[in-house]
């Protein structure tokens, strides 16, 4: 199926990273979660997705397929040259940006409305950290943290998530003292000039319910992190699987829980939870691009196997590079319509319902769920 024409909603990517920035930061780290030296400056560039990328960004910037060449383009091109060349590439209807990435070092959300529409989710961590900065006592955070969900701003169509990162998946029910303790010494890290970084269970979980609380209320979807990510992650804490409870959660049942990055290699336990909770949806970022070809099909047919064609979003996560963006477009479409193409000829779907799949999967059932 060829699903060159086919818009795209990218549901789940980062801002880019600012040009001064860029100039600093190794052009392999954009293609691995790792940022070990070692793997940075040698391994990265072994894998298939960095070997396969240098041929497929040559063509867009009309250069050899090699770093060195696609870093003399980038410099020659500028930077809003090569955006407008991987945007328009690319084939976006939207996308949707978490912006608590790197925020100090990334271009604002809204500068990416001059290539394409722009959305913000917002992350919610992020949130917590800036307004512990700001608020000295517990009653005052917990007052301006609830107010910033209630009213988070027009441009803001769904919450995003990382407590798979800071403190697991198995996030429980609050305990309120639990959680004033752990903010009263975040606040001593403030006085003492320290970085403020939220990884305090009783705390993550209760930004986290409180969050929820606010999606409730709103129908708003709250994305998760699960599956891979950085070493900063245990990987073993974020199998979707340990959301359960708060699938469960009579309180919670309106709220769409978008699970993120295939949950790879979690990626069956994610298609399972789609198919038996209503409110939870699954992501294939990352894992497009980041795996080979053949497991950026395993992810499309292991979602297929058992998740409602309607629980299943398409997303880059795209991050710092243009880059990102239209190779996970490009491959998005391509093994999407590999898969499909090959649910016609086992007689899972016919032709037509393969191909209104497709829209589904790279741009309704985004545009239904975010109200777009």
């Amino acid at each position: 199926m060829n699903l060159s024409t086919v818009p795209i909603i990218d549901q789940h990517a980062h801002n880019l990273l600012r040009p001064e920035h860029a100039r600093t930061f190794a052009y392999p780290s954009a293609f691995t979660e790792g940022y070990a030296a070692e793997v940075v400056t040698r391994h990265a560039q072994e894998t298939i997705f960095f070997r396969r990328s240098m041929r497929e960004i040559a063509g867009i910037l009309g250069c050899e397929p090699n770093l060195a060449a696609i870093l003399e383009a980038r410099e020659r091109l500028g930077f809003e040259e090569v955006v407008r060349r991987c945007f328009e590439a690319a084939g976006f209807q939207s996308i949707l940006l978490d912006d608590g990435f790197m925020p100090d070092q990334a271009m604002p959300t809204a500068w990416h409305n001059r290539f394409v529409r722009t959305y913000r989710l917002l992350r919610v961590e992020f949130l917590a950290e800036r307004l512990i900065a700001e608020t000295p006592t517990w009653p005052a955070f917990e007052e301006a943290f609830r107010a910033a969900l209630q009213d988070p701003g027009p441009e803001v169509v769904g919450f995003k998530t990382i407590v798979a990162y800071r403190t697991g998946l198995a996030v429980e029910a609050p305990d309120p003292e639990a959680a004033r303790s752990a903010f009263e010494a975040m606040r001593q890290q403030v006085e003492q000039g320290e970085r403020l970084r939220l990884a305090h269970k009783p705390l993550n979980d209760w930004v986290v319910w409180c969050t929820l609380e606010a999606a409730a209320r709103q129908g708003r979807p709250v994305q998760f992190h699960t599956g891979f990510g950085d070493p900063d992650l245990d990987l073993r804490w974020a199998n979707p699987l340990h959301l359960r409870p708060l699938l469960e959660h009579p309180g919670f049942q309106r709220v769409p829980f978008v699970l993120l990055h295939a949950s790879y290699p979690y990626t069956r336990e994610a298609g399972y939870l789609a198919a038996v909770y209503p409110h939870v949806y699954t992501d294939l970022g990352l894992a497009i691009p980041f795996l080979s070809r053949s497991g950026m099909a395993f992810v499309v047919r292991a979602f297929l196997e058992l998740a409602p064609i309607s629980k299943i979003l398409f997303s880059t996560d795209a991050h710092l590079i243009p880059e990102l963006f239209y190779l996970g477009a490009r491959w998005g479409r391509r093994i999407l319509g590999e898969v499909l193409e090959a649910t016609v000829h086992d007689g899972d779907l016919t032709a037509a319902e393969a191909e209104a799949a497709a829209e589904a999967i790279l741009y309704r059932n985004a545009q239904t769920l975010y109200r777009l």
